[in-house]
């Protein structure tokens, strides 16, 4: 007996791909993952994530004082957060990537299904189950009338329904099935479409817009035209926007008007304005309205809102030569609630009046310190009590000497270099509280006379060639929602045949069945409404 030994052969390995064809594969892989539905609820969740830090940190774009003073409260977290972009959220790389890639993975999941949802509206309805009993819902009968005439009186009925007849398997026998709900489905790409649309107008409107931020004095003050983004206070241009090619558009602030409750909160602010647009400009005619908040000036493409307001203590500096200064300049609102402002007044001597510039310098004029609406004092500490500008006082430190106004350096709207000061170059002369048409002498015969407080609104000039497609598109998205929500989606299948068990008469074996393809309550009470309209016998037939 002789024993065979096998000896086992090797494992075939599949041949190895080229790395193209690898290349190929991970990117189709990561096509599929990337369009599809999971992936842009998970986008879609990121990008309100996102938001968050926008919504809860300052934001440089908006006001950048308070990111400033945010970063020098926290001088260690602070310029890792100013790294990562936190105060710069929605221009910042990561919200970018984000927003493109959700925009993308949209995309990709909608095509597809417009696709399907074009090719579902071409195919014919589903032919008859073989046993309508298993269906949820089912009803079996007899009628008088005969398969054909079953059949079109359930048809003639079935308005707005896809219906198509075919033959049954028994002699005689026929089937309808019938379907309707297909703007659901229709609903829902309109709202995902509609999504799209808004985000490539938010997108559009970030690209080409432009925004731009201008504290204008009231009471006929000078105003101001858009002719470069110089005249605003602070300006930001889209992306694809150099800041050229500006709406011309002029205005001026006539009055400003703000209501009160009698807590203090703010009720409403209302402006009287005049504006030059187009052919006004040409012509040299104004146009008076109106703007409140939220109910901006809206002209040549631009809006102009009225966000704010403060304001802007009046200061007259009489010299010893008698030549005198007068000047008013917004302070900045410190209390929200009471509008107790704090800010900085600079006043340089007149021409020719010092034999040169060191000598001139040396004898300007600074006044710092805090304005109240509606003054409160607390021994000669001063405060605010009200918002509306009732009594009006000011407590501020003058002083004389070189302002920096001649260094080339920024100067801060609101604060005195505090490096004039120490260096001995800008000293303090007096620190009093002043009501209107109170004056105060300095060592050398300057005289410092408060004159009052007018009246600012801060303004905003905004562009968005793609606002009214926001609007489409979100109206588009509620519509689509709207449908996709209170559609049905469902199907009827009606089967007839002739009853060979009659004892002679002729009698037709009814069928019918119902199925909805989503899980819709009340569908079980339309279902008998429908046999009942369609399979009843009208008066006369038999």
């Amino acid at each position: 007996m002789t024993a065979t030994i096998e000896t086992p052969s090797a494992p075939v390995r599949p041949p190895r791909q080229s790395p193209l064809r690898r290349v190929i594969a991970v990117l189709r892989n990561t096509w599929r993952g990337l369009t599809s539905m999971r992936t842009a609820l998970m986008l879609l969740f990121l990008l309100a994530l996102a938001a968050i830090p926008g919504a809860l940190l300052p934001q440089r774009s908006l006001n950048a004082g308070k990111v400033t003073d945010y970063i020098a409260k926290r001088p260690t977290l602070g310029p890792w957060m100013d790294r990562l972009q936190l105060f710069d959220v929605f221009s910042s790389f990561w919200f970018t990537a984000v927003y493109v890639l959700l925009f993308i993975s949209l995309v990709g999941c909608i095509l597809p299904r417009v696709l399907d949802h074009y090719k579902a509206l071409r195919t014919p309805p589903v032919k008859a189950p073989r046993n309508l009993s298993r269906l949820p819902h089912h009803y079996s009968g007899s009628d008088a009338a005969t398969p054909e005439q079953v059949i079109e009186r359930a048809r003639t009925q079935m308005r707005g329904w896809r219906t198509i007849v075919q033959p049954g398997s028994r002699e005689g026998e026929l089937t309808l099935s019938a379907e309707k709900g297909y703007t659901r489905e229709a609903g829902n790409l309109v709202f995902h479409l509609a999504l799209v649309g808004l985000l490539m107008a938010v997108a559009a409107g970030k690209l080409f817009g432009y925004e731009g931020n201008v504290v204008v004095l009231a009471d006929d003050g000078p105003g101001f035209c858009t002719t470069s983004p110089a005249v605003f206070d602070s300006f930001k241009a889209g992306n694809v926007n150099d800041g050229t090619g500006l709406t011309p558009l002029c205005v001026r602030v006539k009055n400003f008007k703000a209501d009160y409750l009698s807590n203090g909160q703010a009720e409403m602010f209302t402006s009287d304005i005049q504006y030059q647009s187009g052919k006004d400009l040409a012509a040299g005619t104004w146009r008076d309205t109106e703007i409140q908040v939220n109910h901006p000036l809206r002209v040549a493409g631009d809006r102009v809102y009225l966000q704010g307001h403060g304001f802007a203590p009046k200061f007259t500096v009489t010299f010893p030569n008698g030549q005198t200064r007068t000047e008013a300049i917004q302070w900045k609102p410190d209390d929200g609630t009471t509008f107790l402002s704090s800010g900085v007044l600079r006043i340089d001597p007149p021409g020719g009046m010092y034999p040169n510039e060191d000598e001139r310098r040396k004898h300007q004029i600074a006044i710092e310190g805090l304005f109240a609406p509606t003054a409160f004092l607390h021994g000669s500490l001063l405060t605010s009590s009200f918002p509306k500008m009732t009594d009006p006082m000011v407590a501020v430190d003058i002083y004389q000497g070189d302002t920096g106004l001649d260094t080339g350096r920024a100067q801060s709207l609101f604060a005195l270099d505090q490096e004039m000061i120490r260096q001995g170059r800008l000293t303090k002369q007096q620190r009093v509280n002043l009501k209107p048409g109170e004056t105060s002498t300095l060592a050398d015969g300057t005289k410092v006379t408060f004159d009052g407080a007018e009246e600012f609104v801060n303004l905003q000039v905004s562009h968005d060639p793609a606002q009214q497609w926001v609007l489409v598109s979100a109206l588009t998205m509620m519509a689509g929602l709207l449908v996709s929500l209170l559609v049905k989606r469902r199907r009827i299948w009606i089967r007839v045949y002739p009853d060979a068990e009659s004892d002679g008469k002729r009698r037709t074996v009814v069928e019918m069945g119902g199925l909805a393809r989503t899980d819709q309550a009340g569908w079980g009470g339309e279902f008998d409404r429908l046999r009942e309209r369609l399979l009843s016998e009208k008066p006369g037939e038999k």
